[in-house]
């Protein structure tokens, strides 16, 4: 079971929006979204409606202004829940070309720093084997983020990125 708390306002004040599944929606129920109080489970949240624009990874804990899950804005407009039940097996492999081609590497934990781990800097496609990753736009785990759940990305824009400039990535590891 996941629930998941929004407040309009910094600091978890003003209305508040409690949600325990996916919300394709949620502008009936808040006009911004300034505040998360994460109660259980693990959340991505996006920017518009429909589960489409920026993507926010979050875990248990508390947010109190929109900064802290690294947010461009106080706009969210639909969430996802997910639930990891492999008993905590990670496993992702990179390439430097699109359709699995080019140079691979297999990473199990998390990376920092892309530019200093992979030979080629760039990813243009991966394999998630097991368990749920976020990807980001630059190092140190900062800029837009990416949700990854198992499977195969032939092409970074199947991950919903513009190019294939990944800085850093990490587990999704707070069950």
């Amino acid at each position: 079971m996941s629930k998941i708390i929004f407040y309009e306002e910094r600091n978890f004040q003003g209305r508040s929006y409690e949600c325990d599944t996916d919300c394709p929606d949620m502008h009936p129920h808040f006009s911004r979204c300034n505040s998360i109080k994460v109660e259980s489970g693990c959340w991505v949240l996006y920017e518009r409606p429909n589960y489409s624009g920026y993507q926010y990874v979050v875990t248990r804990g508390e947010y109190p202004e929109y900064q802290h899950w690294m947010g461009y804005n106080d706009s969210v407009r639909s969430c996802r829940t997910f639930n990891y039940a492999s008993g905590g097996s990670y496993r992702m492999r990179v390439y430097e070309r699109p359709e699995f081609q080019g140079h691979m590497m297999e990473f199990t934990d998390d990376c920092e720093s892309v530019q200093e781990s992979f030979p080629n800097h760039n990813i243009y496609s991966c394999n998630v084997i097991e368990g749920y990753w976020t990807l980001y736009e630059h190092p140190n785990y900062r800029g837009r983020q990416f949700f990854l759940r198992p499977g195969e990305y032939r092409k970074f824009s199947d991950w919903g990125a513009a190019c294939a400039n990944t800085g850093s990535f990490r587990r999704v590891t707070d069950f």
